[in-house]
């Protein structure tokens, strides 16, 4: 079967045809530094990693570029109020967004590019928009420069809409434009703006608008043309409309497929530091959710859906998790972690059928019960088959909790001896304790485990014990 995803473009699914055999090359919209990332920002990262995983899985070879705006309005307002360098706020917040997407295993991208590296590429597509009609520097002096949208009759048809029925674009004000629905290219300095902020132009000195930037590092970084191009469904209009309309005028033919993740709400609103419903991943892991079990609530959703969050779901897939893992985690002490075994045809079927993961991990849950009843009956080359089968789809999903990327490296590993050290001496002690019938004693150990975050199962070949909550 063909790989098949849902293109904005055309709002249909549609079999999927790289611009060059063998090669995919993808652009995701990151994110805006104005502030650290919360839990609808870092879904993003998840989903477009698990279409990454799924195109190497398939035998592509993949350039992945994630885009970093480092220098935009909701920065530099944040520069003024703390009396900061934009460019310090910006890479405090990158750095957080890195340690998030590092702690969810989100696959580190091909290039992940800045904002304020690509003036002169702005720059060079800013002026054939002007040469070709299609862009104009304002007259009132002020150094903008707008997009023409009224010389671009195609404007409007990625989103579907109508341009006689737009607003007028709110980036910029209106004294300078031909016409309100024209959109900033380039933005002049301004007296109440960081002095630092700003680049030389032919144009005047000033900083890039916030659409230009995308084309540009698309451009720089995947040519004329490329495959896919990601984002939310919030940036189809107006970011993904001016995108595409700025870079087709320039003579670009730009993105083949348009491919759109649903948010990640909150009480039917949107999720985002202004409304004051912003959630980090501390948050999730004061409520003993962790890194893994959360990337398993983001892409066991498929990724056009929207998840409302509330904790009650949060929790309730933490949990399914962990039932996933307490059978990798069996399976392995009875045979051996083994490698990844070879991928269901059903799971290989919902992954080509536009990244159907709800269908993929129904595929999932009939291995798992396999494997448990072979865990349950001695058949460890059932159980085998069924561990690395169970491994492989969990890669696929970047929730494979044997991966190393969970267990750890190094010092991790070093930690991992010490604590197996302590607990081995614990369960001794209790062990002891119930030989000789001291059940308030062997009671306590075991609570004071569980306190410490360990669980302890008493099975026909002992006591295991797991980090985590017993389901």
């Amino acid at each position: 079967m063909t790989l098949r995803l849902y293109d904005t473009a055309t709002r249909s699914v549609r079999d999927f045809v790289p611009r060059e055999a063998g090669k995919v090359g993808v652009y995701l919209c990151g994110l805006t530094l104005q502030g650290p990332p919360h839990i609808g920002h870092l879904r993003s990262g998840v989903n477009y990693d698990v279409l990454r995983r799924w195109l190497l899985a398939r035998g592509f070879e993949v350039r992945f570029i994630r885009n970093l705006t480092d220098i935009d309005d909701k920065i530099l307002v944040k520069a003024c109020e703390q009396d900061r360098p934009f460019w310090s706020i910006a890479y405090a917040n990158e750095r957080a967004l890195t340690a998030a997407y590092r702690s969810l295993n989100v696959l580190p991208p091909t290039y992940e590019p800045r904002a304020t590296g690509h003036i002169p590429e702005m720059h060079e597509l800013i002026a054939k928009l002007i040469d070709t009609g299609h862009a104009y520097p304002a007259a009132d002096g002020s150094g903008d420069v707008y997009f023409d949208v009224a010389s671009w009759p195609a404007y409007g048809a990625l989103s579907g809409q109508s341009p006689d029925a737009m607003q007028a674009a709110d980036d910029a004000p209106e004294r300078g434009k031909r016409d309100p629905r024209d959109f900033a290219l380039w933005k002049g300095a301004k007296p109440d703006e960081p002095a630092d902020a700003y680049w030389p132009s032919p144009w005047g000195r000033g900083r890039p608008g916030w659409h230009i930037e995308c084309s540009a590092m698309c451009w720089r970084y995947l040519g004329e043309e490329f495959d896919i191009h990601g984002g939310g469904l919030d940036l189809t209009f107006p970011h993904h409309e001016n995108e595409i309309a700025q870079s087709q005028a320039a003579g670009l033919p730009f993105a083949r497929y348009w491919v759109h993740h649903g948010l990640l709400g909150i009480g039917g609103a949107k999720m985002g530091k202004s409304l004051g419903n912003a959630l980090d991943l501390a948050y999730v892991a004061s409520l003993g959710v962790r890194p893994i079990e959360l990337r398993y609530y983001y892409a066991a959703a498929h990724y056009r859906s929207h998840i409302d969050y509330t904790e009650d779901s949060l929790r309730e897939w933490a949990s399914g998790f962990r039932r996933i893992e307490g059978f990798v985690q069996r399976a392995a002490e009875r045979v051996g972690p083994g490698g990844l075994g070879e991928l269901p045809a059903g799971f290989v079927a919902a992954m080509d059928d536009d990244l159907n993961t709800s269908a993929a991990l129904a595929v999932l849950q009939e291995v798992l019960r396999e494997g448990n009843t072979a865990l349950a009956t001695g058949d460890d080359v059932t159980v085998r088959t069924a561990l690395g089968s169970a491994r492989a789809m969990l890669d696929i999903l970047g929730i494979d909790p044997l991966d190393e990327a969970w267990t750890g490296g190094g010092r991790v590993d070093d930690l991992r001896g010490v604590v197996d050290s302590l607990v081995a001496l614990a369960l001794e002690q209790r062990a002891q304790a119930r030989s000789r019938k001291d059940w308030a004693a062997a009671d306590a150990v075991r609570d004071q485990l569980k306190l410490a975050g360990v669980v302890v199962e008493d099975t026909p070949q002992g006591p295991r014990w797991t980090i985590g909550e017993q389901d």
